[in-house]
């Protein structure tokens, strides 16, 4: 059997008055993402990770954020696409492992919805995908409640 790795970070910082939308949920919020598309650094780690199994590159080669074709897009709909291109090599994801570092607002109620959006985009158990919350204990920018960063591995095999 064959089997890639993959690894994913992605970044974004936060800013009153925009929606948080994490692993496709959205999250109350009284800031958001700065970003091109919807945000959602916690799918742009995973399509990075995805992405990066099969040495495609990243998620800005496939949906710049200099094109208006993905401004302010869904980011499950890149995910979506991302899925697409790994079938399309024919590859199925074995799993995911997400870490997503927030100081505030707290996201652990979410996790499961998080999980539930994701496994459904990937056509995974839900069992294959999981996703951690952390804080930094208030060190660096996230600990200034600045940003958001998140970390991803997903292992793909061949069918």
């Amino acid at each position: 059997m064959e089997l890639r790795i993959g690894q994913g970070y992605d970044v974004h910082a936060l800013a009153p008055d925009l929606e948080m939308w994490l692993g496709g949920v959205r999250i109350d919020s009284a800031a958001g993402f700065v970003a091109h598309s919807d945000g959602d650094v916690a799918i742009h780690a995973l399509c990075d990770a995805l992405l990066g199994a099969l040495a495609l590159g990243d998620i800005g080669k496939h949906f710049p954020d200099t094109s208006d074709e993905w401004k302010g897009v869904d980011s499950k709909i890149l995910l979506s696409k991302v899925v697409s291109m790994v079938k399309e090599r024919g590859w199925e994801i074995s799993n995911a492992d997400i870490t997503i570092a927030l100081q505030a607002p707290k996201i652990a109620g979410r996790i499961l919805d998080m999980r539930e959006t994701l496994s459904g985009i990937m056509g995974l158990e839900i069992d294959r995908v999981s996703i951690k919350a952390t804080t930094t204990e208030r060190l660096g920018f996230v600990g200034r409640k600045e940003g958001c960063e998140v970390w991803a591995i997903a292992l793909l095999q061949k069918n």
